[in-house]
Parts: structure tokens; sequence; C-alpha cells
């Protein structure tokens, strides 16, 4: 999901294009990961991208280094540590249990 599409799909109405709105969603959205992360549950941020591009930008990676995860220059670098997080947090919230439990 892009940050575009999440600010449709969760009726935000925030403008991408305003520095300070951007700004308030990259800040709610590490807060949800921080939340996430201190529960023990894989970090949402890591389905959210930025639309054109592949991978995340360097405020997931940032955030991820202040989890513990590592230097954020070389998770970015690693393709498989995203993956990963995608791939933990498709697994966790595709369980029945935890999307009951949790939404």
């Amino acid at each position: 999901m892009t940050f575009q599409n999440l600010i449709y799909e969760a009726e935000l109405g925030l403008n991408l294009d305003n520095t300070y709105e951007k700004a308030q969603l990259t800040e709610v959205i590490d807060e949800i990961s921080e939340e996430e992360h201190a529960e023990g549950r894989p970090l949402l941020s890591a389905l959210v991208s930025t639309k054109g591009f592949k991978n995340q930008g360097d405020n997931f990676f940032r955030l991820c280094e202040r989890l513990g995860y590592g230097n954020w220059r070389e998770l970015k670098k690693d393709a498989e540590f995203l993956e990963e997080q995608r791939k933990a947090c498709r697994e966790f919230w595709q369980n029945k249990d935890n999307f009951s439990t949790y939404l």
C-alpha cells in the first residue's frame, strides 16, 4: 500500500505535497510501529511504501534502527530484511486469531 492509498482508504484527508502534513503522517506511522514493536507484533509500516518506489524510504529504516534492528543504512541495503518484515506482518495479520484479537 502506498502512502497515498493509505490516506485515501483511511479517509485522512492529508496532502502529501504539504511537508507538514506529510511529516504528520510519518509521525503517526512511526508511533503505530513503535507500539506494535513494543507489544511483540510486526511493523505495520513495512507494508506502506512511497508511490513509485519498490522499497521503503529512509524514515522506515531509521525507525528500525531506533527499535534495535541494526544500522539503518545496512538495513536499507539488505533486501531480505524488508521482505522478512513484510512476510512477518502478513503472516501475523492473516492469522484469524490475531486478527480478531487485535482489531
